[in-house]
């Protein structure tokens, strides 16, 4: 009999895409402006090969690390991503039980349709990733909220000063159904996201009216003074961003261009991550995000210098497709193609894929 189950990302977007609206498939899988830097990404990773090792005797692998001091049993974390019970009535908690079975670290997103604390229920090590609101007692209260929820680390995202014009959601007049809220924020920030507007994004107005857009390196030393948590910042893409980071007290930084969604243009985070990696030289944990689609990815991220990726859409796929077994299954799914990888590169453990030697074969 023929298997039925998906046997690559690729099969699960199809099963999701069937089963969204084309406002909803456009949310999830669209980018910002002609969308160049959403293909580069794919395109970079592709230009990326690995050049195997031999007779290492790597028959039995291990893809197990740790990741900002976390524990995980692949080099892998649910990218935070905002919004899921979009996709799935169960949402977050449906993602964060897939992590959970896969016993890897699962982001919480500021803009979290279910809140951290119910997500932390699941049992599934959470990290918190935070916006910077324009009230800084808020951000405070998000942090001691965080904190109290146990989760693992605090991750900054940066890049989004504003959020980037994304067309797809322009053109569909895209705004969020009433019963989808951000569980963490209060109705008068959150409000403006469910109101429609022909030829806008609901959600960027939403985004400019409680979004900082002026966040500085003062900022992430004052957060670095209130909490004892690993501070993680996201979306670092020049290696001299990254040594104000060591400088300013982070534990890890995100290489990435948010999944191509905010500037249209910017180099491909695969393309960033080795210089950074060497910038950092081991000062701090270094992450790639964006455009991660398979084991295989995974293994070249690690080989470029990275010390595990965030994954988002693929996650979002299987949720969509099939909620907590979706995500579950496309989380299997990376694992089990992940550890061919390593094992087909002559690798017994994630040290050796971070020892293996890369080519460029084309031009991204």
């Amino acid at each position: 009999m023929a298997r039925e189950e998906p046997l690559t990302v690729a099969d699960v977007a199809r099963l999701a895409e069937a089963r969204l609206t084309k406002e909803l498939w456009d949310y999830v899988e669209g980018g910002s402006g002609a969308e160049i830097t959403l293909a580069a990404n794919r395109a970079a990773l592709d230009a990326v090969s690995v050049l195997p090792r031999v007779l290492t005797g790597a028959g039995t692998v291990d893809p197990s690390t740790r990741l900002v001091g976390t524990d995980a049993a692949l080099p892998l974390a649910v990218a935070p991503m905002a919004y899921q019970r979009l996709l799935h009535p169960d949402g977050e908690q449906a993602a964060a039980e897939a992590a959970a079975a896969a016993g890897v670290p699962f982001v919480v997103s500021t803009l979290s349709s279910v809140s951290v604390e119910e997500i932390a229920k699941t049992g599934a090590t959470t990290w918190f990733q935070l916006y910077w609101l324009r009230s800084r007692d808020f951000v405070a209260s998000l942090v001691a909220r965080a904190e109290e929820a146990g989760c693992a680390a605090l991750v900054v995202t940066v890049d989004v000063p504003i959020m980037g014009r994304r067309l797809r959601d322009l053109r569909n007049s895209f705004a969020l159904p009433g019963d989808v809220v951000a569980a963490h924020l209060d109705e008068g920030v959150v409000g403006r996201a469910h109101d429609q507007v022909a030829g806008e994004s609901a959600i960027a107005a939403h985004t400019a009216a409680a979004f900082v857009p002026g966040l500085t390196w003062t900022d992430v030393s004052w957060l670095r003074e209130r909490t004892s948590l690993p501070l993680v910042l996201k979306g670092v893409l020049d290696p001299r961003d990254a040594e104000l980071a060591v400088e300013s007290g982070v534990d890890a930084v995100v290489v990435s261009n948010h999944g191509g969604r905010q500037l249209d243009g910017a180099t491909p985070s695969i393309t960033a991550l080795p210089a950074i990696a060497e910038v950092l030289a081991g000062r701090a944990g270094v992450l790639l995000d964006s455009g991660v689609r398979s084991g295989t990815d995974i293994l070249r991220a690690l080989a470029c210098g990275a010390d595990g990726v965030l994954v988002g859409r693929p996650v979002l796929y299987g949720l969509a497709a099939d909620g907590a077994r979706g995500a579950g299954g496309v989380l299997s799914l990376l694992a089990e193609e992940f550890r061919a990888a390593m094992t087909l590169a002559g690798c017994a453990d994630t040290g050796a894929v971070r020892a293996l030697s890369t080519v460029r074969t084309a031009r991204a």
